[in-house]
């Protein structure tokens, strides 16, 4: 066993709990920070060995992996999602670093999977996440899209996670919906500006451009066309709800 805590955040994730423990069975310690799940994640995950810690997000991402993080008794620490699976030459590589204690905060690149269709440009191609790194003085910011704060300085992982994202069109939609409710009401409290033409009009049309033509979306064929399209709509989304949370604190 290695001295690393894996820390995962999970929400009735009973379709992925197993899998993705039995990736991480190099790890001395592995936590689940439980948001009450209303299916069978907290059970599973105790019958992997897991220990289940149940807390409330209340929509704070930030906050919920801070608290993840205090929660570990290791001084190396990894965060992994419940859609996420380490590869073999991953823990490998996170047992050598966790081994020589070389304090650095490790980025890993995420290779996207879908069960029966590939897509790996747009907004699919593979991304580079923090995961890996000391515990010491390090916490998580942010309600969306938070950011790891730590003293260290960055390196770059070789080996990869293999990220298995979205298993149907309602799963996709409704995480589009919350991050995008989740999105707008951050902006407002953060005092971002909105203009209906130039953010409702223009910026979704440059979203699209960026992620079909820049990014490459185009070379997944009809499913790259469709996410960018969504990509399109997501950005006009959170635009829109923001608009209206000024106008109308998002009332129609």
């Amino acid at each position: 066993m290695t001295d690393v805590t894996v820390l995962i955040l999970a929400k009735n994730e009973e379709r992925n709990m197993k899998e993705c423990l039995e990736t991480v069975s190099f790890a001395d310690e592995v936590i689940v920070i439980d948001d009450f799940s209303t299916d069978k994640t907290k059970e599973i995950a105790e019958s992997m060995g897991a220990k289940v810690v149940q807390r409330s997000m209340n929509g704070d991402w930030g906050e919920q992996q801070t608290f993840a993080i205090q929660q570990a008794k290791h001084e190396w620490i990894f965060f992994l999602d419940a859609d996420e699976r380490v590869t073999a030459p991953l823990a490998a590589a996170i047992q050598k670093i966790v081994e020589k204690n070389e304090k650095y905060a490790y980025w890993i690149k995420r290779h996207n999977q879908f069960r029966y269709y590939q897509a790996t440009h747009g907004i699919f191609r593979p991304d580079a996440v923090c995961r890996l790194l000391p515990k010491k003085d390090t916490r998580v910011v942010g309600l969306v899209h938070p950011a790891f704060e730590y003293p260290y300085a960055d390196r770059h992982i070789e080996e990869y996670i293999l990220h298995h994202t979205y298993d149907n069109w309602d799963q996709y939609g409704y995480k589009v919906n919350h991050y995008t409710t989740l999105a707008a009401e951050k902006y407002r409290k953060d005092g971002k500006s909105v203009g209906f033409v130039k953010d409702i009009i223009l910026r979704p049309v440059w979203a699209f451009f960026k992620i079909y033509i820049l990014n490459l979306g185009f070379l997944d064929g009809k499913l790259g066309f469709i996410f960018s399209m969504n990509h399109y709509m997501y950005t006009m989304m959170k635009y829109t709800k923001l608009y209206y949370l000024y106008k109308s604190d998002g009332k129609l």
